[in-house]
């Protein structure tokens, strides 16, 4: 699966050993004093960028601090493709190239 990385806006996943689809709202989250959880319980994020940004599915962003991070190695299935374009191929290799450089230059933002 990681020729198809970045998925488009809108796709619908199920993550490995995840009960709950989400869907794909945004790219490259860097959570900013957010807590983190995987299936062993709270982890540290700082300074960490996921993937992908997520609602669950089909209900949606239910409050304004809900947002599940995930990276794209935590996807299990692909339930539904999100909407392509050009644009979004476009923005796909882009945020490739970005996400390179950024773990290229251990997280610097300015340096990406």
């Amino acid at each position: 699966m990681e020729n198809e990385k970045y998925l488009p806006i809108g796709t619908v996943v199920l993550l490995k050993g995840g009960k709950k689809e989400l869907m794909i709202i945004g790219y490259c989250i860097l959570p900013d004093g957010a807590e983190g959880y995987d299936k062993n319980g709270k982890v540290d994020v700082s300074g960490k960028v996921f993937d992908y940004g997520a609602c669950i599915y089909p209900e949606g962003m239910i409050s304004s601090n809900q947002l599940y991070t995930f990276d794209h190695d935590q996807i299990e299935k692909i339930c539904y493709r999100g909407y392509e374009t050009d644009q979004q191929k476009e923005v796909s290799q882009a945020l490739i190239k970005f996400r390179e450089e950024y773990d290229k230059n251990n997280g610097n933002v300015e340096a990406a």
